[in-house]
């Protein structure tokens, strides 16, 4: 097999990785009180990582070409990423740069969760690379807010090269945030952070005030109340769209299985409505599983389910 044909990637990630230590508790406590836990596990996470894993999952062939550093935790980061067949071929690595270490504290009692992150050192995008070629090369570029002046030049260069982009993105601070905005024609985002960015009282306003004629879409998503999205296929309206209503176990990172999710049936072709159910679908599936679904699983689901079809 030629070097080129390996590099081509149906979704090909930059920005956040993470390591994230995971206790379960039967509940949370009381400030001041002490509580077993009753069990706890290490995984990858991170925006751009749990995406790139559950397209690879669902049967996209991904690349990661942020930077990873050095250290035991990028390492650690890196070997599972190649297992899940996820490529970082074209990931720099660079002493100074560090992976997100996170520690998750789970209550078992509603499969909610707290996330105390330490994100020092984590650098995202690459300035300058990965290469032009390789950006075009792709069928979706997926980006976070990791990295900015590296993810504005990478969206330049898709915008260019007719790549659509994804966007997970929780972090409006950085200057260059509103040019990468601007590019982002796939913008995928939780209901929090879109109305603190608009400042609108609901997730379906969100979505019309972020939405522009040159977006393929906006979606903003609102975790078991479903997501809004506005699309030309809308002409311009919010349109909502249910969830699929399962007990759940772990919400971690089912923002993150949706994002990837949404980017893998992106490449495959599928339109909007499509996209949403079998992104909705696989959400899902990683809350009452605590697990991060194959296709086959999520494909199951679907069948067993006809009558939950998103409002579109």
């Amino acid at each position: 097999m030629k070097f080129a044909d390996l590099e081509s990637f149906d979704v090909l990630g930059l920005g956040a990785l993470a390591v994230d230590d995971v206790l379960y508790v039967a509940s949370f406590p009381a400030p001041d009180e002490k509580l077993r836990v009753k069990r706890s596990l290490r995984r990858c996470g991170g925006l751009t990582g749990v995406a790139l894993v559950t397209a690879a999952r669902l049967g996209a062939r991904c690349g990661y070409a942020g930077c990873l550093g050095t250290d035991d935790l990028s390492r650690y980061v890196a070997d599972h990423l190649i297992r899940e067949g996820v490529s970082v071929a074209r990931a720099p690595r660079l002493p100074q740069a560090r992976v997100v270490h996170s520690i998750i504290v789970v209550g078992q009692d509603t499969g909610s969760r707290n996330i105390f992150f330490d994100d020092r050192g984590m650098v995202g995008a690459h300035d300058s690379l990965p290469a032009d070629d390789l950006i075009g090369a792709a069928k979706v570029l997926f980006v976070d807010h990791c990295g900015m002046r590296g993810t504005l030049r990478a969206a330049r260069a898709a915008r260019a090269a007719g790549v659509p982009i994804v966007a997970d993105l929780e972090d409006a601070t950085d200057p260059l945030f509103q040019e990468v905005l601007e590019l982002v024609d796939h913008l995928v985002l939780s209901e929090g952070f879109a109305l603190g960015l608009t400042r609108a009282a609901t997730a379906a306003a969100a979505a019309l005030a972020l939405w522009r004629p040159d977006r393929a879409a906006v979606v903003v998503t609102c975790g078991s109340k479903g997501c809004w999205s506005v699309s030309p296929e809308s002409e311009g309206a919010a349109r909502h769209h249910s969830a699929f209503a399962i007990q759940a176990a772990d919400t971690t990172g089912c923002g993150d299985v949706f994002h990837g999710a949404y980017a893998a049936r992106l490449a495959c072709g599928d339109d909007l409505g499509r996209r949403l159910r079998f992104a909705a679908a696989a959400a899902a599936l990683k809350a009452r599983d605590a697990e991060i679904p194959g296709r086959a699983a999520v494909e199951q689901f679907l069948l067993q389910t006809p009558n939950l079809t998103p409002n579109l």
